[in-house]
Parts: C-alpha cells; sequence; structure tokens
C-alpha cells in the first residue's frame, strides 16, 4: 500500500478480503454509491479490514467495518494513516 489508501487497493482487498471482483475505476467514478451496490456486504467489509489489518501491521479504528461506501472507507483508512486517530 502506498502512504495513502486508494482505489484500486481498495478493489485489490476486496478481492482478497471478501472474494469479490470490482472494477477499481467504477470505485472510483462512484466513491458515494453504497458497498452493497458493488456487492459488498457487511461481513465481506470485515474481511476487508481483517486483510488491510493483518497485511499493513495497522489496527483501524473500531468503527472502519461500519462505513458504507468506498469514499467513507477510503477517507476513514486515509485520515487514520495520517492522523493515527
Amino acid at each position: 500500500m502506498t502512504d495513502q489508501l486508494n482505489y484500486q487497493e481498495l478493489a485489490a482487498l476486496m478481492k482478497k478480503g471478501a472474494g469479490l471482483t470490482v472494477d477499481p475505476d467504477e470505485l472510483e467514478k462512484r466513491p458515494g454509491a453504497e458497498f452493497a451496490e458493488f456487492g459488498l456486504d457487511s461481513l465481506g467489509l470485515l474481511g476487508v479490514v481483517g486483510e488491510l489489518e493483518n497485511t499493513h501491521q495497522l489496527a483501524l479504528p473500531p468503527d472502519a467495518d461500519k462505513c458504507k461506501t468506498p469514499e467513507e472507507f477510503v477517507e476513514l483508512v486515509n485520515t487514520h494513516l495520517t492522523t493515527g486517530v
């Protein structure tokens, strides 16, 4: 992962953590669309959070698995990476 999570990396995490193949360009074009529109449910998002935490050895805020959109998730992760909060 780069210093900031991007939609390309989020799509890869969705594949690895939830078994979903999602076009990263679609995530970037529609960042405010709900994860459900991409086929990702709350359990799948837990898998994405776990994969991100395990792969990059970082603990995300407890509400990371409550994000509803790719934009919300990317913003939360990047804020956490920048500020540690």
